[in-house]
């Protein structure tokens, strides 16, 4: 039990000082440039001068007055991060040099370091088909490090995935508005791959708070090599089932699939403004981060 625990404690600081860094160097500024102004307090109201924005007259001020004022913000010092990581079966899955639980994990490292930097509080959401911990928000290196030794070593107790459990629970739970990452491959499909079960509570979580969405996949989910006669299972069902791989049909109706729940997926967060990236278990993600924060 302690050699295993050294192992987690020897990872949670290799994990620390490969994100921490690239925090340092990367992240910091483009976080913060990313997301200022998303939390703004109200001021005070002062008179309309040439230039203001005309969307935040006062109309009430301006028709007591009878010359026209608008309210003034300025940005709350305090933001709050959370973070929505998917721990359902799916996350260990990975042929390449990491399982999208390494990437979710090290992504996760770098958006709480950037926060901590920009001196915001950061709480942690875990969830399968239910919400399985919370983690309420905090400052400081040591409440991250707590946070990144559960991405490494947290076990759920189901292995399925309901994403719109943890948005309502995130609607619940959190009343100061906040940025939000939702951490998941985003498999939460109807039977045939062609729509999303957590549009909806996507929706009115999106009302609410700054979220975006991050989705980290398997390049063998999107396609399987021309390798004969091969089992898979389903990491969230345990079913599994024969795949003649050398089968061209077979093949493009894989293919066709994934393409299926990837336009499913992507329309979805459209449709309710969520801005988004997809990280390949092989891709580099801080370019995916970077090419997120500059087109915000």
């Amino acid at each position: 039990m302690e050699d295993n625990s050294t192992d987690i404690l020897k990872q949670v600081r290799k994990i620390e000082i490969k994100t921490r860094g690239l925090s340092n160097e990367i992240f910091a500024g483009k976080y913060h440039s990313a997301f200022k102004g998303r939390g703004m307090a109200f001021s005070e109201v002062r008179e309309y001068r040439i230039g203001d924005d005309i969307r935040d007259i006062d109309w009430n001020v301006t028709a007591r007055t009878r010359k026209p004022h608008i309210k003034t913000y300025e940005e709350e010092r305090e933001l709050t991060l959370m973070l929505l990581v998917d721990v359902s079966g799916s996350r260990l899955f990975g042929t390449t040099d990491k399982l999208k639980k390494n990437v979710v994990t090290e992504i996760a490292a770098v958006l709480a370091f950037s926060a901590a930097q920009n001196n915001d509080k950061i709480g942690c959401i875990f969830f399968s088909d239910k919400v399985e911990k919370f983690i309420p928000p905090k400052k400081g290196r040591k409440h991250i490090l707590t946070i990144i030794r559960e991405l490494i070593e947290f076990v759920p107790q189901d292995k399925s995935t309901d994403i719109s459990e943890a948005l309502r629970f995130l609607t619940n739970i959190t009343k100061k508005h906040c940025t939000a990452f939702v951490l998941s491959d985003f498999m939460d499909l109807e039977g045939d791959g062609g729509s999303v079960r957590f549009e909806e509570a996507l929706k009115i979580a999106s009302g609410k708070h700054d979220m975006v969405g991050i989705r980290v996949y398997d390049p063998r989910e999107k396609e399987v090599p021309d390798v004969g006669l091969m089992e898979l299972r389903d990491a969230e069902t345990g079913k599994r089932v024969w795949f003649d791989s050398s089968s061209a049909a077979a093949r493009k109706a894989y293919r066709e699939r994934w393409a299926r729940s990837e336009a499913a997926i992507e329309t979805a967060l459209r449709r309710c403004r969520v801005d988004s990236a997809e990280v390949g278990t092989g891709d580099d993600y801080v370019q995916a981060l970077l090419k997120l924060f500059a087109k915000r």
